[in-house]
């Protein structure tokens, strides 16, 4: 059984936890292995890097510390937590005098960080470590019925491009199709939600949403597949004021992408965190 250093991020017991409970149940059913980082702390998300670039660094290099005496690879399944972390060890790689303050703030506390530990997120483990192949053979529910718009928002696939086209990506669109699903071509796949401007300019950050929902909608897309705690959260809970301003129907699911594979897989429901999500994706609603 492959065993990952798994870094579930704060979200994990709170707008995420549908995610956790989803991700688990499918690497379990993959055989693969999840063992939380021990200790762990917050990432710093992406604001904290305005604030101290080197304190910034030195928060998520803390785990990426942990993670390396666990001698895996680690999996971010939240994007923004993803993106600090790759970040993180990008800029200890191209910054030597960066890299020596945090490696001495490390040190401090009985830590050392050299280097080699490979920050993947879920969607490239699945598709390029167990394979298409291997999923499909695991389907056991085939998602007919599902026109789903992929949604990677803009954290995953950017900067850095690491496993996927950052203006283009493939790979979701892959997975879904591999459960059985329809997938919608999908034009505004990887652009921003808006991330926190629902806490700081509401009006933007929910006309921003709204267009993403309308886009899909009109692709005849009946549910989105996102990556990111804040994405899924911004995209399904803020539909109700998308339709009192904008005076148009903004209903869709918004559903995490292993939710999905889970329902192929046969796996419950419950177990899926389905239960948790505000527009229901199981059974699929009709759409007019």
């Amino acid at each position: 059984m492959t065993a990952y250093a798994y870094y579930p991020g704060c979200s994990r017991s709170g707008l995420g936890k549908p995610y956790d409970e989803s991700l688990r149940a499918v690497f379990r059913h993959l055989g693969l292995a999840l063992e939380e980082i021990p200790d762990w702390n917050c990432c710093g998300a992406t604001s904290y890097m305005s604030i101290s670039e080197d304190k910034a660094v030195a928060l998520a290099a803390r785990n990426l510390a942990l993670a390396e005496q666990m001698k895996a690879e680690v999996v971010a399944p939240c994007a923004a937590c993803y993106l600090v972390l790759t970040k993180a060890q990008h800029m200890m790689g191209e910054y030597p005098a960066l890299a020596e303050k945090v490696r001495k703030g490390l040190g401090a506390a009985g830590l050392t960080y050299e280097g080699h530990v490979t920050v993947r997120h879920p969607l490239d483990i699945l598709v390029n470590h167990v394979g298409l192949d291997a999923v499909r053979a695991k389907v056991t529910r085939p998602l007919a019925g599902y026109r789903v718009a992929p949604y990677y928002g803009c954290q995953v696939v950017r900067p850095y491009g690491a496993f996927d086209d950052p203006l283009r990506p493939q790979t979701l669109d892959r997975l879904m199709a591999a459960a059985g699903a329809e997938v919608v071509d999908y034009p505004l796949k990887a652009h921003c939600c808006g991330g926190s401007l629902m806490g700081t300019m509401e009006d933007i950050g929910v006309r921003m949403n709204f267009l993403l929902i309308k886009e899909a909608r009109a692709r005849h897309a009946n549910v989105m597949a996102t990556l990111c705690p804040l994405c899924q959260y911004n995209l399904e809970a803020y539909q109700g004021k998308m339709r009192h301003r904008f005076h148009e129907d903004a209903t869709l699911p918004i559903v995490y992408f292993t939710q999905l594979l889970g329902l192929a897989f046969g796996l419950e429901p419950k177990a899926l965190g389905l239960q948790r999500n505000f527009v229901t994706a199981e059974p699929l609603p009709a759409m007019a």
